[in-house]
């Protein structure tokens, strides 16, 4: 193995590389948490309103304005990640959590329209809250911000009460109650925490 000869400066350079990855750096803003948390909730709240007061049959069509969201969602990462000197340990794991939960949301709608012919529609809500509450969990764990934690635990909880009311269109209450304790509180606390740390 051949040793590589660093002068001073690059030394330095690679400890302070080191060093920023390895310790615990707080850069959450909270930001994706709020963007998507405020973009669920009032699409949620139309489509229960389109769906339970005019019995519109494309009452679905309201989550086509996730789509702007996702690709400003898109466009403010690469400028963040453009501008960021050290992308630490953190930021990669949170990344790929988030990953894992868009690959799951879409896969399970697509196998539940499947497996149930189309007709997911009592199925859909329970299942869609408790994928919620895996990457606000895990966000809560590896970032240790108790609130993203609390939030997870109740999407589960209202995925399980989900399933005990039995009119499908009361059922989409449950998911702006959960964008509110699980994305919108703590997306707010997260923006003041970093806030206070800058």
């Amino acid at each position: 193995m051949v040793e590589q000869d660093f002068n001073p400066q690059q030394s330095l350079e690679l400890i302070e590389t080191m060093i920023n990855r390895a310790k615990d750096k707080f850069a959450e803003r909270g930001d994706m948490y709020l963007i998507w948390g405020w973009n669920v909730f009032i699409c949620s709240i139309i489509q229960f309103i389109l769906l339970h007061f005019f019995q519109y049959p494309y009452h679905y069509m309201v989550w086509m304005a996730s789509w702007p969201v996702f690709f400003y969602q898109l466009y403010q990462l690469r400028k963040k990640n453009k501008q960021r000197k050290v992308r630490t340990y953190t930021d990669h794991i949170i990344a790929f959590v988030w990953v894992t939960f868009l690959v799951l949301i879409f896969l399970l709608a697509f196998l539940i329209g499947r497996l149930t012919g189309g007709e997911y529609y009592s199925h859909i809500n329970p299942v869609v809250l408790a994928l919620y509450g895996m990457p606000i969990f895990l966000s809560g764990i590896i970032l240790r911000f108790r609130p993203l934690i609390l939030g997870g635990i109740g999407c589960w909880v209202l995925s399980v009460l989900c399933t005990f009311i039995k009119e499908y269109d009361y059922q989409f209450l449950m998911i702006p109650l959960a964008m509110i304790i699980a994305w919108i509180i703590p997306g707010y606390l997260l923006r003041a925490r970093y806030k206070s740390q800058q």
